[in-house]
């Protein structure tokens, strides 16, 4: 069995184990082999991770399977680019036979401006198809037709948004399917894409090291163009000068199961417009160490210098020199099933306000 994971801000794990039954009945780890492109002193740290994954319990969770590793360390360890909670993950993603990001053909949808309620139908139905096989996972590229509010799932209507401020500046509601919060969105200041992937590819990954996961070529990608930003849980990307970015997933169980990652960039931002619309809370503020939203989000605009098209370009130009990307479409059949979706569902006051 094989399994790999990168470490967040690290390196990548990569290990090869075999499994063989017990006498209890169960089955317990053989052959471990840890390697990768690490930083590891001294060496015979890596004897001490090998032979103490050895032997352990194939269910041992990823947290019983670092305490293993950490106490095994020789006194002094120096490890750079690798965590002992790393070599856990990859651990699982081996036991759990997970896939890798270059294990698929990847699509790439970016198409013309769509409203609002058109894109929420559009992330649930292009999700809905990588689950049941009938569509490779999929990077889509939203341009906005309209500003909007994108509220979570589980979010309280009257409690996010200000009615009045949204009227008054021409701003659409809308729920979408994931949790998280509230997204303030105007077209020429927003970048928006969502990855709609098989659920193998986050095998034995938990629910949370699962959005440093699927964040992590982004980040390469704002490193290529001089913007380090990392991974801040749960659902966060930052930099130095605040919060750039925040993401939500929605997991379908239906078939053979996929993720919906779904991120929003903020490239400009009228921030006086944003108070006037959305209601941010002193207790939201409180653990985000600032007193006013209005600094919790630096754009890319001022970051990268570069116009939003060619920051657009050069995020998609990274994910295919990573792992390959085909053009594609949107099909009849799915923006049909989509357009329904978004007349029944996510253009009604019903779903809308079904947190009021």
């Amino acid at each position: 069995m094989h399994g790999e994971y990168k470490v967040p801000g690290g390196k990548l794990v990569v290990v090869d184990l075999d499994t063989e039954p017990d006498a209890s009945g169960g089955e317990v780890l053989r052959n471990v082999r840890v390697a990768g492109d690490f930083f590891l002193e001294p060496d015979e740290a890596i004897v001490a991770i090998n032979d103490a994954l050895e032997g352990a319990p194939a269910d041992t969770d990823a947290t019983g399977l670092a305490a293993r590793v950490e106490a095994s360390l020789p006194e002094g360890t120096v490890m750079f680019g690798l965590t002992s909670e790393g070599i856990a993950v990859a651990v699982r993603r081996a036991l759990a036979h997970a896939t890798d990001w270059t294990d698929y053909d990847w699509q790439l949808i970016h198409e013309a401006p769509q409203p609002p309620a058109l894109h929420m139908a559009l992330d649930e139905v292009i999700t809905a198809e990588v689950a049941a096989g009938r569509r490779p996972p999929t990077l889509r590229v939203w341009e906005w037709g309209a500003p909007a509010v994108v509220i979570g799932s589980f979010q309280s209507l009257r409690n996010e948004v200000d009615p009045e401020g949204a009227e008054r500046h021409g701003i659409q509601v809308v729920r979408r399917i994931s949790g998280g919060g509230a997204m303030f969105i105007e077209p020429g200041n927003t970048i928006t894409y969502s990855l709609s992937v098989p659920n193998a590819l986050v095998q034995g990954l938990s629910f949370a090291d699962s959005y440093a996961y699927l964040d992590d070529w982004v980040l390469g990608a704002l490193a290529d163009m001089g913007v380090k930003a990392w991974y801040q849980p749960l659902n966060d990307i930052a930099t130095d000068a605040g919060k750039i970015a925040g993401a939500a997933q929605k997991r379908m169980v239906a078939e053979q199961g996929a993720v919906l990652h779904h991120v929003t960039m903020a490239y400009d931002i009228d921030a006086d417009k944003m108070m006037e619309v959305l209601r941010i809370g002193k207790e939201k503020l409180s653990d985000k160490g600032t007193k006013s939203a209005k600094k919790r989000v630096d754009p890319l605009r001022r970051q990268t210098g570069l116009a939003r098209e060619a920051v657009i370009e050069r995020m998609i130009a990274s994910f295919r020199g990573r792992y390959g990307l085909e053009e594609g479409v949107v099909s009849a059949e799915e923006m049909a099933r989509a357009k329904e979706l978004a007349e029944t569902k996510f253009g009604t006051e019903e779903w809308t306000a079904r947190v009021p």
